[in-house]
């Protein structure tokens, strides 16, 4: 090939050139497609990126042996798209100048780096040996006689191969075989090794070493937490415990104040995930004991719990703990709308003496609406459930109700109530209306260990009377009955409270106090 700068025209034929390209099947798989650009090649499906260039390097191996070797007379198919392969839009200097092909024309293959195509065509040396990564195959032989060069001297004056001076008292030295140039390896960058933590990178030549290994350590500690499937509360509470410490010493060693900030949120972030794992376990971070997995899991929906029952004390429209206790169950089925759906079982697995009287009462003080009959809602099956109304939870016209809690709170809160009071030994015990409304109310009253009361000091009977309208001789008696049931343990009434805990069956349905 003789040398011509990449604007002049040529009419040469064309280098060959081809692709083979590996993409992705489709979204949310793992399939790999492989496809060339000869129009003859069917497009194959792999099910592994792996897979995939494995058979992408297997057809362009293929193409390879079966295609004729380089033309020495073709055009660099590099040179016919201005070399944007070596020379980049951003490369100034390099565009200043027109690029000048030259040398023999080979057959070069360049891939990818990150192994998403491969490519064979034939360019000139120099283009060859300008392209990183790019591998010769195969050279061209020069052609021979004056036949060769014919076209090309009837169409302009022909230059000098690249490399050779010319001088005007003597011709052109005759074309021969030249060596191809080694082509230039992909540069590699080296990069100082450096972590990064909190948004923040860590200095490679941070003194001492071990703070430096310390954060870089952390940084990673966190990144791999964040993988987790589950949270882990206390091992989050004493990564940020460390956080504090490290980040305190590299501000005492940088003096940054914004790094003792930082410290001082670590310790912050770190009291709350130990304050939220006891509360969600029911015992501290250093303690032996086993972790309680509650069916509600978090502070804000046990004090939702509490306001529900505050509100249905305050606000409850008749009278006795049947009463109360069914409002209870209504009003956590409707709270966020003021609607809701009821089956019978609803209603009758409470352990009401009367259950229809009720259901009438509640609808003849117009607390509650029924499209039919109390004798309807409770013959209702899961199937055909019975929708119900509470107009005084229904929300007002700017869309406040009496309840902080959204629609995707309400049926957690409904779920433990229901759990509350379907438990398996209440019901084998046939637990009455009081006693389950009992049960219901010291779940919410207890400590993070289940002890009744806040610090396990005991309940004010004067409090509990207000969610649990018994009267002392009756509450002696639904006391002893959660005894009998595994509800209770260490028990006692006194005259201004009730002590005791729960027992460990019942921990996973309590809602501790702050």
């Amino acid at each position: 090939m003789t040398e011509a700068t990449a604007s002049e025209l040529d009419e040469r034929v064309l280098g060959r050139r081809w692709t083979v390209r590996l993409d992705a099947a489709g979204r949310g798989s793992a399939a790999v497609r492989v496809s060339c650009s000869r129009p003859s090649c069917a497009e194959q499906r792999l099910p592994s990126a792996a897979a995939g260039r494995a058979a992408a390097v297997a057809h362009i191996k293929a193409h390879l042996r079966a295609a004729p070797g380089p033309r020495a007379e073709v055009y660099c198919a590099c040179r016919a798209e201005s070399c944007r392969m070596h020379i980049r839009p951003d490369d100034r200097q390099m565009r200043a100048q027109p690029w000048r092909c030259g040398g023999a024309v080979v057959l070069a293959v360049v891939t990818d780096r990150e192994g998403r195509w491969w490519q064979a065509l034939e360019c000139c040396s120099r283009c060859a040996a300008a392209t990183p990564g790019a591998q010769v195959v195969t050279t061209a032989r020069a052609a021979s006689g004056p036949a060769a060069d014919a076209p090309a001297a009837a169409d302009r004056p022909s230059t000098a191969p690249a490399g050779t001076p010319q001088f005007s008292d003597r011709p052109s030295p005759a074309p021969g075989p030249r060596e191809v140039p080694a082509p230039r390896s992909a540069p590699t960058r080296r990069r100082r090794p450096y972590g990064k933590i909190a948004q923040r990178v860590v200095p490679y030549d941070l003194q001492p070493v071990v703070l430096r290994d310390e954060l870089v350590e952390l940084g990673e500690l966190f990144r791999a937490y964040q993988q987790r499937p589950e949270p882990d509360l206390a091992l989050l509470a004493d990564l940020h415990e460390r956080k504090a410490r490290a980040f305190t010493t590299w501000a005492d060693v940088t003096g940054d104040i914004n790094l003792r900030l930082e410290a001082r949120r670590a310790e912050q972030a770190a009291t709350a995930a130990r304050f939220q794992h006891q509360q969600r376990t029911g015992v501290s971070t250093d303690s032996d004991g086993p972790a309680v997995p509650r069916l509600l899991t978090g502070p804000t929906q046990w004090e939702h719990v509490r306001s529900v029952l505050a509100h249905v004390a305050d606000h409850s429209p008749l009278p006795g703990p049947e009463a109360r206790l069914l409002v209870v169950m209504l009003t956590l089925r409707t709270a966020h709308t003021g609607t809701g759906n009821l089956v019978g079982q609803d209603v009758t697995a409470l352990g009401l003496t009367d259950p229809e009287d009720l259901v009438e009462k509640l609808t003849g003080c117009g607390w509650l609406c029924l499209p039919g009959t109390a004798g309807d809602l409770l013959a209702s099956r899961p199937e055909n459930p019975t929708p119900v109304t509470v107009p005084s939870l229904v929300p007002h016209g700017d869309g406040t109700g009496p309840f902080m809690f959204g629609k995707k709170m309400r049926p957690k809160l409904s779920g433990w109530a229901q759990k509350v009071v379907s438990d398996k030994k209440l019901r084998k015990a046939k637990a009455t209306a009081s006693t389950r409304l009992l049960a219901l109310t010291l779940a919410t009253r207890t400590s993070a260990d289940g002890r009744l009361g806040p610090g396990g000091t005991g309940v004010a009977l004067d409090s509990l009377a207000a969610c649990c309208p018994v009267g002392p001789g009756e509450l002696q008696q639904l006391v002893d009955r959660l005894t009998a049931t595994d509800w209770l343990s260490e028990a006692a009434v006194t005259d201004t409270h009730l002590t005791g805990r729960l027992t460990e069956r019942v921990l996973p349905l309590t809602c501790p106090l702050p």
